[in-house]
């Protein structure tokens, strides 16, 4: 304990096969865990006097010249441990595929927000790393997590990689059309737009800055679709499991509307929706086929919920002329629908002659969407062509 690191120095050189009067740095590894501590070793002072004892890790090198120490980006064994300590190998898949690994980056743990997305964007061949997006893996769902990182909203790369004290080694990326700070200042909307004239729906993505209006969704629809006249008039209603729940109001602002839950539909004002007598009422109908599990008489809605103008004294057998009409349903399968007033879920079967209006008049049912005309037939809807945009 007494002797000098100087006096081992050219045994060290034999065990490393370096040249006997090669000039070696030494360097104490005291700690690895939870973070590297690794400190310069005097070659001339005593063991003893540098705290050196059995079982203690000295490491070594060759001595770095300064043109090497330039060159290189790990030139001493501190900033090389620290480097194996934080090495992080990266795979990345694109958020569009996210079963299949697209390529790997050795990163460190502590690279900052900007350097990963810098890095990948020279995978990719991205002129403008802020295009893009990265989202963090869910580990026990094994899928993304639904929300994307947002720009510069973690510090390093660990905290993206983190999920309950547990490191992912998964990352997944988009490339964007525009800079994500941009991107974030807008609200994307996922829109079906159902054509009036043609058996269609049009899937449309609406972006627009976060405080426009519903109004200002509709506008850009409009720029975007085929209208049956100039001056049309469109809506946007909120669709859960084939029922209505909601027309939003045009000053309603779009930040807090969610699309990822129910579906947004837009659709033209059809014109005697427009021009309502003092006692005509707008009805929703709905498609439904019957269930019996355990003998239990279940109500299954399917298809597309629609709004229907009825008038007072209007007869069943009126308004199905109607119904066959909008639907464009052939005689011989309009025969075997049949015709239900439902309210919470419980049918009502109509006769041709009933005043389809009366069964309406009751106001204190929760929500409109319970209250409603059924349409019993079986389901064998044709999926609308969908056109994506």
């Amino acid at each position: 304990s007494t002797s000098k690191p100087v006096e081992i120095l050219p045994k060290l050189n034999e065990l490393a096969r370096f040249a006997p009067d090669q000039e070696i740095d030494l360097f104490e590894e005291i700690k690895f865990e939870p973070s590297v501590m690794c400190e310069r070793l005097d070659k001339k002072a005593s063991f003893r006097f540098s705290q050196i004892e059995d079982g203690d890790i000295i490491c070594f090198q060759k001595k770095a010249s300064p043109e090497v120490e330039e060159q290189v980006r790990f030139p001493d064994v501190p900033s090389y441990l620290e480097y194996v300590k934080n090495r992080q190998i990266v795979h990345f898949r694109a958020l569009e595929k996210p079963k299949e690994d697209d390529f790997c980056l050795e990163l460190a743990k502590s690279d900052t927000y900007d350097d990963v997305v810098e890095r990948v964007a020279q995978r990719l061949g991205v002129d403008d790393p802020s295009k893009i997006r990265l989202t963090s893996h869910n580990c026990y769902s094994q899928q993304p997590k639904p929300n994307p990182i947002k720009y510069r909203s973690v510090d390093h790369l660990v905290d993206m990689l983190i999920h309950y004290n547990q490191i992912s080694d998964i990352l997944y990326y988009e490339v964007l059309d525009i800079p994500l700070p941009e991107l974030q200042c807008l609200k994307t909307l996922k829109v079906a737009f159902h054509h009036s004239t043609k058996d269609e729906v049009e899937i449309l993505n609406v972006r627009l800055p976060k405080q426009s209006t519903v109004g200002d969704v509709l506008n850009e629809i409009k720029s975007k679709v085929e209208l049956s006249h100039p001056n049309a008039e469109l809506r946007l209603l909120e669709v859960f499991y084939h029922k209505i729940y909601k027309i939003f109001p045009l000053t309603e602002k779009i930040e807090n509307i969610n699309d990822q839950y129910w579906t947004l539909r837009a659709e033209e004002i059809p014109e005697e929706e427009k021009n309502l007598g003092p006692h005509d009422r707008l009805i929703h109908v709905y498609h439904f086929t019957k269930e019996t599990p355990q003998n239990q008489m279940q109500v299954q809605n399917f298809g597309e919920p629609f709004f229907l103008v009825i008038h007072e004294g209007e007869t069943l057998a009126e308004i199905k002329v109607r119904i066959q009409k909008k639907l464009q349903v052939p005689d011989e399968e309009f025969s075997k629908w049949k015709f239900a007033f439902l309210s919470l879920g419980r049918p009502e079967y109509l006769q041709d002659s009933d005043i389809v209006s009366s069964r309406f008049q009751r106001r204190d049912v929760y929500g409109a969407w319970e209250q409603y005309l059924g349409l019993e037939h079986a389901d064998n809807t044709s999926k609308r062509p969908y056109v994506s945009q």
